[in-house]
């Protein structure tokens, strides 16, 4: 098996990575995926991304700086490791300082399961607080999604899945279409 395969879990310890690349091997990483996570999410469009990412940042980031957009983005690539972005742009306006906040998402997550969406979007919503990666990332990441850490691992559980064997096709859920 090519090394690279492995790559979106280098961080991982040695026996969680050994355990995927059985499941990969035995061609049932994919089905265990499938199990775990039943429908892909209903989030289609650009604004309602917006919608949802806004719904999240009014629960637990109420008072943080507005964001400007919300989008899907096509040029983003998984490979160079960016599941989204959040970037700070600002600009002279006559003698004050505009600054505006996008939250940008891979498109390849338009069709995943809900669970895999709301960490990117916590991800890149705990962006606008804390820059770095670091414990109170993380802690803020936790506190809007509990299981954050879980949904961030199987999510590369499924990238990996996606350069080994290709995407995965979840049912749609009835309840969101």
């Amino acid at each position: 098996m090519n090394p690279s395969t492995m790559k979106y879990l280098t961080g991982y310890p040695e026996n969680l990575r050994a355990q995927v690349q059985l499941l990969l091997v035995q061609d049932r990483l994919g089905e265990m995926l499938l199990t775990k996570y039943h429908h892909v999410h209903g989030v289609r469009t650009d604004k309602a991304l917006y919608d949802y990412v806004m719904a999240l940042k009014n629960d637990f980031l109420r008072n943080s700086e507005p964001l400007s957009k919300v989008a899907f983005d096509s040029k983003l690539q998984v490979i160079a490791h960016a599941l989204g972005t959040h970037t700070t742009v600002s600009r002279v306006q006559g003698s004050k300082l505009k600054t505006k906040r996008e939250i940008r998402v891979a498109t390849l997550f338009k069709e995943v399961p809900a669970e895999f969406l709301k960490m990117i979007a916590v991800h890149e919503l705990a962006h606008i607080k804390e820059k770095a990666h670091d414990k109170a990332f993380y802690q803020l990441c936790t506190h809007m999604e509990p299981r954050y850490h879980q949904y961030e691992f199987d999510l590369r559980v499924y990238l990996t899945h996606i350069d080994a064997a290709g995407k995965l096709t979840w049912p749609a859920n009835a309840l969101s279409a």
